[in-house]
């Protein structure tokens, strides 16, 4: 019913969080790295502000095929009051339950495996730091 706009407001956050974190992030470093160990390669670490956008990227597309998915299931409509279960009191609990089980649900799945994304690229990098090497 409404289950995307848990996942929709945590977008907006992330949005909002990320060009702040973007304008007073500095530049970009850049690290030097020998491949195969004679071939020095130039790479630029990953930015935190990036890494935010990963994540407000996979929010707001999981959002927008969730939302198509209540539209093509005529949940949502373009007439007020949008959610077809807003209109009577008894499906407006049911969606608001939805809400905070399914929606909140999605936006922490989403949200671990970002983490986790984030957490492999920096440990690559620190890696790629410590043995100055990386192997093909």
């Amino acid at each position: 019913m409404a289950c995307f706009l848990i996942p929709v407001a945590e977008a907006i956050v992330t949005t909002v969080v990320g060009k702040s974190i973007e304008k007073k992030e500095a530049a970009p470093e850049v690290m030097k790295i020998h491949v195969d160990g004679n071939l020095e390669e130039t790479v630029t670490k990953i930015t935190f502000s990036q890494k935010v956008k990963w994540l407000r990227n996979m929010l707001w597309g999981g959002s927008a095929l969730l939302a198509f998915e209540h539209v093509w299931h005529g949940e949502v409509v373009p007439w007020f009051p949008f959610l077809t279960a807003a209109g009577n009191p008894e499906d407006a609990a049911e969606m608001l339950h939805e809400m905070s089980t399914v929606g909140v649900t999605m936006a922490v799945l989403v949200t671990a495996v970002w983490l986790v994304m984030v957490g492999v690229t920096s440990y690559a990098e620190r890696r790629a730091e410590k043995d100055e090497t990386v192997t093909e």
